[in-house]
């Protein structure tokens, strides 16, 4: 059974969370709290394994509770879930130790798959959330070739080597299928590749994507 605390200052958030996770048969909230300090003390006396972690809250806020929590049980995985997909709020979060990003926004089954991927020492990073983190990567690297992407067009490149279908993109990004596949052509063009084998092959060699041979 993964035990997890939710960590948020809205009450409805919370209970939207609780009822999600209700549903799943190896989960099971065991804390609730609605700042940091009180999140601090939960941990403490419940020792979860996952926390989702609001990251604006009165008191410490998210972040800084993250880095508490994590300096006192390095073995909790912390999931942020925030209505705050730009950057810097994501690489701040994951550099204070955070094992994953989502949007408040994000669907049930991606919040469960979020959970079981980092409980099984993972990282989960949100496809829009994971195209800002690239987008600004790129645009440091100086010799890449991803670099003239726009920030949409690597969000949308992402989810076309993790394996999304272009409709499933056009429902996570809000988009027409068709803008999507406009997206998709310009990007191949761009990149100079014919097809998702190719792609994948040059996203993973400019280290934009995990080796996929891992566990």
């Amino acid at each position: 059974m993964i035990k997890i605390m939710l960590v948020d200052d809205h009450r409805l958030v919370r209970a939207g969370l609780r009822r999600v996770l209700q549903e799943v048969s190896d989960m099971s909230v065991v804390a609730e709290a609605s700042s940091g300090e009180e999140a601090l003390d939960l941990a403490r006396e419940h020792s979860p394994d996952v926390v989702l972690m609001d990251i604006n809250m009165p008191g410490i806020g998210g972040l800084e509770c993250t880095r508490r929590l994590l300096q006192r049980s390095p073995t909790t995985k912390v999931i942020a879930v925030s209505m705050h997909m730009e950057e810097p709020y994501p690489s701040r979060f994951l550099a204070g130790g955070a094992a994953g990003y989502l949007s408040k926004d994000s669907a049930a089954d991606e919040v469960v798959a979020a959970i079981r991927r980092v409980h099984a020492g993972g990282h989960y990073v949100a496809a829009d959330v994971a195209g800002n983190l690239a987008a600004t990567l790129v645009r440091g690297s100086g010799n890449s070739p991803f670099e003239q992407l726009s920030q949409r067009e690597t969000q949308v490149m992402l989810m076309v080597t993790k394996g999304y279908g272009t409709q499933e993109i056009s429902d996570r990004l809000h988009l027409s299928p068709k803008t999507v596949s406009t997206y998709r052509y310009r990007l191949f063009e761009k990149l100079n590749v014919t097809n998702d084998v190719e792609l994948t092959r040059m996203a993973m060699r400019y280290g934009l994507l995990e080796d996929k041979a891992g566990p």
